[in-house]
């Protein structure tokens, strides 16, 4: 302090003599100098901000100045938690059925106790900043975190009025550069943070009172283990639960098909496909195969030798537009089928290319689509990703600029846009085999805006053989365009002799061709982060699939990766290969709980109406109060269950993970002991079954 005002927020005149100034040197003033303070989500952001502010810089444990006086800090991911239950009331440290469920009249945070110090840190530069500029990740989670930490630190009203919000998707210094010459007002974001709210406490209260009651229900049949419910965790489960037993259960069937060998009066040969007319429908089953043997050799015996009539013919050009660049499921659902790399870990490797390398925009993103003024950036781009990826020189040489597809579309971007790569020079070679193979998957689908669509002709001609319907088919390509970039999706021709209508082929012979009906396909993690994408597939009600269809999946982009991981850490989900199957536990928990809370439906519509709150097409009370009565309802339906499935069944014995590990969650569970296996037996904290460490939301 230097005359009551503090050193760090102003300027000290020089002493000069009384006699020059006439004034009591007791009476020398201070000048204040305005300080803006950036909060950022996590360092890395902080110091990108901080890059862009005019030097020297001063670094400070947990804080950056300028030279122009204004400050960069951050918070480290959340440093508030919702408070655990027994500090509501000490009583809840017993779970007890009577107590629940638990419903605070007024909510808590309390700070995380390895993220304190940096909050002490936030807590001055708060009170010195004139004006606060929020900073957090472009999306609903990032917009409460840093607000919480605002409201927690109680700031004056007049200074949360003045709050400005900086959106950063890109932490290129240019990218950074133009997002502070376009502050917007915090206060726009209200609803967004609201949104956040509501599903933070949602999954608090769900999350918490259903595991208790299950738990506790599961003690009574000899269950000594944790039965954690989650509004996300729990559907996924659920589906995963639901694959297994179908596989079990799959009674494989014949099914037959017929071929019709054909040749022109040229001698050219080709084949064609039987198509079973309306009258087979009693001999099919729902997908529309031949199950009856006898029809099948029949139509054999029919066509053999007959004359066979080009009854229509017809030719289309096609084109297939580009593929949109990434989202952060889309990314990982590829990476995990051409490379089998799990969500998680690509997760964490768009982290490093995107906080470390800054070779990637912003990574959780659930856009596919770009601002118009990107376009404008396109060769610089180009450019940085053949001198980083050698291997992409020739995509890049091969790329045309000046081609603007349908990604570049300002209506369809809100608070991020698609993953891309950055103007960043970088080698590769320093990246790591999991950073180096997402890096190349993004570069290869921003590369494939430039290149040209995908033209071909389709041919498809019937033939109708002794009143029989059979379909031949080719495709010629005309330009391979952007699927020359992938190896895996260019296009071979299949041709057809020349035909036209009405023209006379001869059935040389009929071939009936008998194959069996297969089981559904384990989940692996590409394709349960696919089911959770297009959740709408597993979702019953009708009106709820429509809605979801395009918009909404179980999760969000930057949680599903941490569920999948969850679910293998809590012994419910467990890896044989690239298989995912149901542990006895899993199959349990799912079989004890009420259809509602292990089916999709439930959490779709949640996230339908948390981002209608967003959209402020619906309020906070609209969705919180029918919550709290569904949930009063749940868990008095769950003191009437008598868990059977889990009798017998061994509880899983798990590791306690450090705090901020990325696919943990404060369980409770302790730690193996030497020489001996241990079931955990303490009761879990408020945290179990709601909240993931490492993932801004608790699912």
């Amino acid at each position: 302090m230097y005359l009551g005002c503090p050193v760090s927020q102003v300027t000290v005149i020089n002493w000069i003599s009384a006699r020059q100034l006439r004034l009591r040197p007791d009476l020398a003033v201070c000048i204040t100098v305005r300080m803006n303070l950036y909060i950022a989500e996590k360092p890395s952001l902080g110091r990108a901000i901080a890059d862009a502010l005019p030097r020297p810089h001063q670094r400070g444990d947990g804080f950056i100045k300028s030279s122009n006086g204004d400050c960069v800090s951050w918070c480290i991911g959340h440093l508030l938690e919702q408070a655990e239950p027994h500090l509501y009331d000490a009583k809840y440290k017993s779970w007890r059925v009577e107590h629940l469920p638990i419903v605070p009249s007024k909510w808590k945070l309390t700070p995380k106790p390895d993220t304190k110090k940096q909050l002490a840190v936030l807590r001055k530069l708060v009170a010195e900043a004139s004006t606060l500029i929020h900073a957090g990740d472009p999306d609903r989670e990032g917009q409460l975190l840093v607000d919480q930490v605002i409201d927690y630190l109680r700031v004056a009203k007049s200074k949360r009025k003045t709050i400005k919000r900086l959106l950063i998707n890109d932490m290129n210094p240019a990218a950074v550069t133009r997002a502070l010459s376009r502050l917007e007002d915090n206060s726009d974001y209200v609803a967004l943070s609201v949104s956040a709210l509501a599903r933070s406490r949602a999954d608090w209260l769900y999350g918490i009172n259903l595991t208790r009651a299950y738990t506790i229900q599961g003690r009574r049949v000899g269950y000594d283990g944790v039965l954690s419910v989650g509004r996300v965790q729990t559907p996924v489960l659920g589906l995963v639960v639901r694959r297994c037993d179908e596989i079990e259960n799959f009674v494989s069937k014949p099914f037959y098909e017929v071929l019709a060998h054909l040749t022109t009066r040229q001698k050219e040969s080709f084949q064609a496909n039987w198509q079973p007319s309306e009258a087979c429908q009693p001999y099919m089953d729902d997908s529309g195969r031949v199950l009856v043997r006898r029809l099948a050799e029949n139509v054999v015996a029919r066509i053999t030798g007959k004359t066979g009539t080009v009854e229509k013919l017809e030719r289309k050009k096609k084109r297939q537009k580009q593929p949109l660049p990434y989202s952060l499921s889309a990314l990982q659902i590829d990476a995990g089928r051409r490379f089998g790399i799990s969500a998680q870990q690509v997760l964490t490797a768009c982290q490093a290319l995107y906080e470390r390398h800054k070779l990637i925009t912003y990574p959780r993103s659930d856009c596919r689509y770009l601002p118009l003024e990107h376009w404008t950036q396109a060769p610089a781009v180009l450019a940085a990703i053949s001198q980083t990826e050698a291997g992409l020189q020739a995509a890049v040489d091969g790329a045309d600029s000046t081609i603007k597809t349908a990604a570049w579309d300002d209506k369809r971007v809100d608070a991020h846009h698609a993953i891309i790569p950055t103007q960043r020079k970088f080698s590769s070679d320093r990246l790591s085999d999991h950073e180096r193979k997402v890096y190349q998957l993004v570069a290869r689908q921003y590369i494939a805006q430039f290149y040209p669509v995908h033209e071909y002709t389709d041919t498809r001609a019937e033939i109708v053989i002794e009143g029989g319907l059979f379909v031949a088919a080719a495709k010629t390509v005309e330009i391979q365009g952007w699927k020359s970039l992938f190896t895996d999706k260019k296009v071979a021709d299949t041709e057809l002799p020349p035909l036209k209508k009405g023209q006379q082929l001869d059935c040389e012979r009929g071939e009936l061709i008998e194959k069996n009906t297969t089981p559904p396909a384990y989940y692996t993690d590409a394709t349960l982060l696919a089911a959770m994408t297009g959740i709408a597939r597993y979702v019953n009600s009708a009106e709820l699939r429509k809605v979801l269809k395009e918009t909404d999946g179980l999760g969000t982009e930057a949680t599903r990766a941490g569920i999948i991981e969850l679910l293998f850490y809590r012994g419910f989900m467990q890896r044989r290969g690239k298989q995912i199957h149901a542990t006895d536990a899993g199959r349990g928990l799912i079989r004890t709980l009420p259809p509602d809370a292990s089916e999709p439906d439930m959490t779709a519509h949640w996230e339908a109406t948390l981002n209608a709150i967003s959209r402020r097409a619906t309020g906070y009370d609209e969705f919180m109060l029918p919550l709290v009565e569904r949930l009063h309802e749940m868990v008095a339906g769950s003191v009437a269950v008598t868990p059977v499935a889990l009798k017998g069944v061994e509880a899983p014995s798990y590791k306690k993970k450090k705090r901020g590990a990325s696919t943990g969650s404060r369980t409770g569970a302790k730690k193996k002991s030497s020489g001996k296996k241990r079931v955990s037996k303490k009761k879990p904290g408020s945290n179990t079954g709601n909240r993931q460490a490492g993932n801004k939301g608790a699912d």
